[in-house]
């Protein structure tokens, strides 16, 4: 039998990396090496460390993470790549006896790695004809051509996004259509254990509020001032990370300060709710207290019942 795939969710601020070490480090004391696999789509990103809230070496004990700082800013990283890096990652743990704990990120990110989900294919040409009408008209007019087309898709997307706006017209001119739902809960791979991390949404608000503080004062806008000047605005995926797009908005003077601090805040907010709502569609998560949260050895007992 192969080894079992943890997968550790929640929404930010839950805890969702502090509580992946103890497990790791719980396990290994018990003789079972464990390593963490990253599913976070931002923190694969070299030099992006505060506003991801990247768990610092200290912080990880000595835990081997995977898909951590494997890519320069400019780099882009799409869900299909993530989905075979991160396959990849809990292969090699699986082959040497190593338990993967998957620990993230957005449920689109975690179905693509977990579940049986297959990605349409692409056209170099036809991509690069509709990146050049993105340039020439603009997302909204793009979003309004994806409003015309595939109406299911376009109301599921933000019509600035451009980058997914462009792919979605991609493959709705490659395949005659385009399915903005996810696919049936099934997993792709064996032995999966779901935990998903519970908190009352007034906590998840001020924790959001707290952390954001925190970049602030550890120096996100100094960060971002930093990786601006290596290409960040040049990166199609970096360049829009929360925080990290809010701040280019502030250099470049767009917006003041505070207000990117808002922005960040409540831009997190949003997504933390959208997350969750997709989380609660899925049967398969046992879901724990993040306020309440039982020990290592008490949540590999309920893991081992449960699974």
């Amino acid at each position: 039998m192969p080894a079992p795939i943890l997968a550790l969710l929640g929404p930010t601020a839950s805890g969702k990396s502090t509580l992946a070490v103890r497990l790791a480090v719980h396990l290994g004391d018990q003789g079972t090496p464990a390593e963490i696999v990253n599913a976070d789509s931002m923190l694969v990103y070299r030099g992006m460390d505060i506003g991801t809230a990247k768990p610092t070496l200290a912080e990880r004990c000595g835990i081997p993470h995977h898909l951590i700082d494997i890519l320069d800013i400019h780099e882009t990283a799409t869900v299909a790549d993530f989905q075979r890096l991160a396959r990849d990652a809990i292969a090699s743990c699986r082959e040497r006896g190593v338990v993967p704990i998957l620990v993230g990120g957005s449920a689109l990110y975690l179905r693509a790695i977990l579940d049986e989900f297959a990605f349409p294919g692409t056209d170099p040409a036809v991509r690069a004809a509709l990146e050049a009408e993105l340039v020439q008209l603009g997302p909204l007019a793009m979003y309004e051509r994806l409003s015309r087309l595939a109406p299911e898709a376009a109301v599921e997307m933000q019509p600035m996004n451009g980058r997914r706006v462009v792919r979605a017209l991609e493959v709705v001119a490659l395949t005659g259509s385009y399915k903005a739902t996810l696919p049936e809960h099934r997993y792709a791979l064996p032995g999966v254990a779901a935990i998903g991390l519970e908190i009352d949404r007034a906590v998840m608000d001020a924790r959001i509020d707290a952390r954001v503080d925190d970049m602030w004062a550890k120096g996100l806008v100094a960060e971002v001032a930093a990786l601006a000047e290596q290409g960040l605005r040049d990166g199609v995926t970096a360049s829009r990370a929360l925080g990290y797009r809010q701040v280019l908005a502030y250099l470049d003077g767009l917006c003041t300060q505070e207000q990117a601090r808002a922005d960040t805040s409540a831009g997190t907010r949003r997504f933390a709710r959208r997350q969750l709502g997709w989380w609660r569609r899925d049967p398969r998560i046992g879901w724990v207290d993040a306020l309440d949260l039982p020990t290592p050895a008490e949540l590999i007992a309920e893991i081992d019942a449960r699974w």
